[in-house]
C-alpha cells in the first residue's frame, strides 16, 4: 500500500443548498468528508441541519455564510474566513463579484492571503493572480445550474504550497467521487 502524502487533505465545498436542491449531500460527498483533514464551506448552506451535521462528521470544519443563508447560520458563521494550514494562508468568502479582473480586484482585498475559496456562481474556477493568489471556487455538489455536472474540489497543503488541486465529478448515486471532465 502506498504511503499517503505529507500534508493537509482538503474538501472544498458552496453552494450546497441543502434542503432547496437536495435532500443531502449526495454518498460520495459524504465519504470526501470522512476522508478529508479539513473540508472547508465557501456559503450557501441554507439549513443549519447541514452545518450541524458536518461539523459532527468532519474532521475540522472552516465555513462561511452565503447570500441564501438566513438569521441561524449568520450567527453561526462569520462572512469572511481565514487559517494558516501547513504554511498556507488560507481565506474564504462566499462571493468575489464579477468574474472579469476577478483575480487583480481579489489580490487587492486579500493581500494577506496564499490561497482564496469562494462560491456562489456553481461555476468551478481555478485561477491565480499576478501576485500569486490562488483562486479556487469548487463549484457546488447539488446544483450544476449551467455546468455539465455537479462538482467539488480536493487538494492538499503542503511545505506552504497547494498541491494536487482536482476537481470532481459529483455523482448522483454510487459512494465515489468521480474525475470532472
Amino acid at each position: 500500500m502506498a504511503a499517503r502524502p505529507p500534508g493537509t487533505r482538503l474538501l472544498l465545498l458552496a453552494d450546497t443548498h441543502v434542503p432547496r436542491r437536495a435532500r443531502s449531500l449526495p454518498d460520495a460527498v459524504w465519504v470526501a468528508v470522512e476522508e478529508a483533514d479539513l473540508v472547508v464551506h465557501a456559503g450557501d448552506w441554507v439549513d443549519v441541519a447541514l452545518l450541524d451535521e458536518l461539523e459532527q462528521r468532519a474532521a475540522r470544519l472552516l465555513g462561511v455564510h452565503g447570500n441564501n443563508d438566513g438569521p441561524a447560520l449568520r450567527a453561526r458563521l462569520p462572512e469572511r474566513a481565514h487559517a494558516t494550514v501547513e504554511g498556507v494562508r488560507l481565506s474564504v468568502v462566499h462571493e468575489t463579484g464579477p468574474a472579469a479582473g476577478r483575480e487583480l480586484r481579489m489580490q487587492a482585498e486579500f493581500p494577506e492571503t496564499d490561497l482564496l475559496v469562494f462560491g456562489h456562481s456553481h461555476v468551478p474556477w481555478d485561477t491565480s493572480a499576478p501576485g500569486g493568489l490562488r483562486l479556487l471556487n469548487p463549484g457546488s455538489p447539488t446544483d450544476r445550474r449551467r455546468q455539465p455536472v455537479c462538482t467539488c474540489t480536493t487538494l492538499r497543503l503542503a511545505d506552504g504550497a497547494v498541491h494536487d488541486v482536482r476537481l470532481h465529478a459529483v455523482p448522483r448515486t454510487g459512494s465515489r467521487l468521480g474525475p470532472a471532465t
